[in-house]
């Protein structure tokens, strides 16, 4: 046997130990490639998730509604959100909206006869012109309200904090009639936030 005859085979067996070795780095470094890949495609999935849960999580903004001069005579808006929606000249007599957020609401004009707010955010909204005979105002919070030319014929107003809200002076002689109680959110007497002597 030649030198070079026992040369080669060591060669070859070199060289295919060096194939392998080859061979495991490039499968490594595909794949850390790959796990890259998936790491950033999960890294996507997971923040995609994250902002879907956060969405689900997190309550939608009101959107206001517009249901001007509907006739939703009984309607149930009790316990709804309905912040900044507009109710101008709607007929709303007998309708619910107990435990209401009601914050900017407009009424204008609006028919609440017999209307239910016990207990509902009414702050800025907008009364002017409304119609609230024989309407429940018990704790309700009209603060900052603008009623001026509303009609309280038989309104009952226990506990409702009117506390700078714009009414005509006969309307707040005729409220201070039957003005008591305090508003269990505000602590606020009723007959102080209507000024009653």
């Amino acid at each position: 046997m030649s030198s070079r005859q026992v040369d080669t085979p060591v060669s070859q067996q070199q060289t295919q130990w060096l194939a392998q070795c080859l061979a495991v780095v490039q499968t490594a470094v595909v794949q850390t490639q790959i796990w890259q890949q998936k790491g950033a495609i999960a890294c996507f999935i997971w923040g995609g998730l994250c902002i879907i849960s956060l969405w689900i999580a997190t309550p939608l903004p009101a959107f206001a509604d517009d249901y001007n001069r509907d006739f939703l005579v009984g309607a149930d808006f009790s316990g709804k959100n309905l912040i900044d929606s507009s109710f101008t000249k709607a007929n709303l007599r007998g309708s619910n909206f107990s435990h209401s957020d009601l914050h900017g609401v407009s009424f204008f004009g609006a028919n609440l006869e017999g209307a239910n707010f016990e207990g509902a955010d009414l702050r800025n909204a907008t009364l002017d012109a409304v119609r609230f005979t024989d309407a429940n105002l018990t704790n309700a919070n009209l603060e900052g309200a603008f009623a001026f030319n509303a009609k309280f014929g038989g309104t009952i107003i226990d506990g409702a904090d009117f506390t700078n809200v714009d009414v005509r002076q006969d309307a707040q002689t005729l409220l201070c009639q039957s003005a008591k109680g305090k508003n269990p959110v505000t602590g606020r007497e009723t007959r102080r936030t209507l000024n009653c002597d």
